[in-house]
């Protein structure tokens, strides 16, 4: 199984180049899966909204499409990055979310890196979301599908997010049927400068971080299901998938 690591700036719908870090290798075939990853804390808050039972996650565009879409559907709930605001029920935080039942729910989401990811390489074959806690699910997912090759694209930090290469290599390991001890990639997103932004967010009182996300989103393979993507309808939509399906 190929694999390649880039960021999201770098898409290039699967053909052109390889960036490991250290920039753009040689040429690579078309990908035939991508996994966008967001640690911090896009897919650790989507991940906890699946655990509470949500039915599905649309994947917003703008700030204006998932108002747009909430005052089409009064029973979907909407969160975003940052402080609350008008037209959204709750914040991009997985200690908040997990607060809540969640049960045959639709939520919109809307944040800067992994939503935005996500939508970027829509037209993936395959197209799964993760994060720490769905990690080992998300590599039982490649393995079962068997793809030529994968595309873990790195959200945060223009590519170069420490936590988000982290868990790409985590899952990169586990899928290729390696063992692998999720502690040193955990200690390296537990090291990142987002991480140590989020944790300066709470000591300035921010409205949007709860003092429990960091941790939440630093634990390995908390949940037995991976999340993948897909266009329905036109809108990309996630949704959880359990083992075997």
């Amino acid at each position: 199984m190929e694999r390649r690591f880039i960021g999201t700036a770098e898409w290039d719908g699967g053909g052109n180049g390889v960036l490991d870090g250290t920039g753009i290798t040689e040429p690579s075939e078309a990908s035939h899966a991508v996994v966008v990853i967001d640690v911090l804390r896009a897919f650790t808050t989507a991940a906890w909204a699946f655990a509470r039972g949500a039915e599905r996650i649309v994947l917003a565009e703008s700030l204006e499409e998932a108002r747009a879409l909430k005052s089409l559907h009064a029973d979907w709930l909407t969160l975003k990055d940052g402080p609350p605001a008008p037209g959204f029920d709750t914040v991009n935080s997985p200690a908040l979310v997990r607060r809540l039942d969640l049960t045959g729910r639709t939520l919109v989401q809307k944040t800067a890196h992994g939503t935005a990811g996500a939508l970027t390489a829509r037209d993936a074959p395959l197209l799964l979301c993760a994060g720490f806690t769905v990690a080992a699910a998300t590599a039982g997912a490649l393995r079962a599908a068997r793809p030529r090759q994968v595309t873990y694209m790195i959200t945060g930090d223009d590519g170069r997010a420490e936590e988000d290469l982290a868990c790409a290599r985590y899952i990169a390991d586990l899928s290729a049927g390696r063992t692998a001890d999720p502690a040193p990639y955990l200690h390296r997103a537990a090291t990142s400068a987002a991480a140590a932004e989020l944790a300066d967010g709470v000591r300035r009182g921010y409205r949007g971080i709860h003092p429990r996300d960091t941790a939440l989103c630093l634990e390995a393979d908390v949940h037995g299901f991976a999340m993948a993507a897909a266009v329905e309808g036109g809108r990309v939509v996630l949704r959880r998938r359990d083992e075997g399906r």
